[in-house]
């Protein structure tokens, strides 16, 4: 009698071991899937834009106008400048020790001249030939340039240089002053136009068999310096006079 209970007991266990539990889960569920609103609360449908009277009140009047002597909405400026970014200056300022060595410049002959064109310094005395290393544009060959971009303007003992360029950083961007152009002439005429051969240029990578042809072909400029003139301070003041009248 107590084998058969132990035997029972035994299947039992087994019974139940080999059952599953069983859970059961309710959804349960805000959202409503009618499209009645009648039963919907007045705070739940304006939940998103709950507004006060005042706020409403303010909204529908029609906005006042600005007083005339208002100040002005101040214009958005660009904090960072261009990586590229240059300011010309043309110095005006003629000091007391300009005038008093420019007469002594304008007397000793063969002077020369720190042009810049299109940005490029270049080193010039009359008669020299400069071959531009691009196609400058808007002109025709027999057509006379006047350079009046200076920075540096001498003779064998005296030189007349412009202020020193300022570097650009995160606040300002680069700025280049040059010299009064009142002060000298300086005059190139346009040569011609030159182009180099064309070339050839094979690009390929490393185990690959498609090669790549790059063609090429650079175009010059070609200028004569005509005229290179210091003028005389009597010259000088004559200009600005001139242009006092005006």
């Amino acid at each position: 009698m107590a084998l058969l209970a132990r035997s029972a007991r035994n299947v039992l266990y087994e019974s139940r071991a080999t059952l599953q539990p069983t859970l059961l889960r309710a959804n349960i569920t805000t959202v409503s899937h009618t499209l009645d609103t009648t039963n919907t609360p007045e705070p739940l449908l304006q939940s998103s834009h709950r507004l006060s009277p005042e706020a409403k009140a303010r909204a529908q009047t029609a906005p006042q106008p600005l007083p005339k002597h208002a100040p002005k909405p101040a214009i958005p400026t660009q904090t960072k400048p261009s990586p590229h970014a240059r300011t010309d200056t043309v110095s005006k300022t003629i000091t007391p020790e300009i005038r008093s060595l420019l007469p002594l410049l304008h007397l000793q002959p063969a002077h020369y001249i720190t042009a810049h064109i299109h940005g490029r310094p270049y080193l010039l005395t009359a008669g020299d030939t400069i071959r531009l290393p691009f196609r400058m544009p808007h002109v025709a060959p027999g057509d006379m340039l006047r350079l009046n971009r200076a920075t540096h303007l001498g003779s064998r003992d005296y030189t007349l240089k412009a202020a020193e360029p300022v570097k650009g950083n995160a606040e300002h961007g680069k700025k280049v002053f040059y010299l009064d152009e009142r002060l000298f002439t300086c005059r190139a005429r346009v040569m011609g136009l030159e182009s180099e051969p064309m070339r050839v240029e094979e690009k390929t990578k490393r185990r690959q068999r498609h090669v790549k042809h790059v063609y090429s072909k650079l175009w010059f400029t070609v200028l004569k310096v005509c005229e290179l003139r210091v003028k005389s301070l009597d010259e000088f003041e004559q200009v600005v006079s001139a242009e006092r009248a005006r």
